[in-house]
């Protein structure tokens, strides 16, 4: 079973078959939308659709690495950036689900906002974040950063994890609706919480 699972993330086809997977939400949320299927506020359904695939995203990014080692699936790894890649591209839709459906693409309005409230600054502040890992993705920027500091710049990862947590539990918060964020906290404590204790074995401590 574990060769037959190994044979087939090692294919040529893999990446495309992940690709095109990968972008199944966003073709549900253009049909949703083209076909009235969103419910009665379609706004708020892309917009808070696509702020939850970028959490989803997020979380598969990273059980890259412990899928990867404890299950012992070492073609995983050439799947770990493509996967970074799509939180972030989920990330710009929902941006941009925001700045157009909620704000008009009223840049001063967008502006006042990210100031007034806590959990538009937290958002931002992760995609910020977000976009300088996208920015540092290729292989010409690890040439050029050199791979070891390379590493310590896409390490900051692991903080945009509690800032999409906390955005998202800000937006839940208003309809005291916290199931899915306990679901999302404990799945991030567990992936954040494996690699802690992975480096402080490496530290001896």
């Amino acid at each position: 079973m574990k060769a037959e699972l190994l044979r087939a993330l090692s294919s040529r086809w893999t990446k495309l078959v992940v690709f095109c997977v990968s972008l199944l939400p966003l073709a549900w949320l253009v049909w949703g939308a083209a076909t009235q299927g969103l419910g009665a506020n379609p706004a708020e359904a892309l917009i808070r659709s696509t702020g939850d695939w970028t959490l989803r995203f997020l979380c598969l990014a990273l059980a890259v690495t412990p899928l990867r080692v404890v299950v012992g699936l070492p073609p995983l790894a050439h799947l770990r950036r493509m996967t970074g890649l799509f939180v972030y591209f989920y990330a710009v839709l929902h941006l941009a689900a925001y700045s157009w459906l909620d704000m008009g693409f009223d840049l001063g309005g967008i502006t006042k906002d990210i100031g007034k409230r806590p959990f538009i600054l937290v958002g931002f502040t992760a995609f910020v974040v977000l976009s300088a890992l996208a920015a540092t993705s290729f292989d010409r920027a690890v040439r050029a950063l050199g791979g070891r500091r390379w590493r310590n710049l896409h390490r900051i990862v692991y903080l945009v994890a509690p800032l999409a947590l906390l955005h998202f539990f800000w937006m839940r918060a208003g309809k005291n609706d916290f199931a899915e964020v306990v679901v999302y906290a404990l799945v991030l404590a567990l992936l954040l919480g494996w690699r802690a204790m992975k480096y402080f074995n490496k530290k001896g401590l």
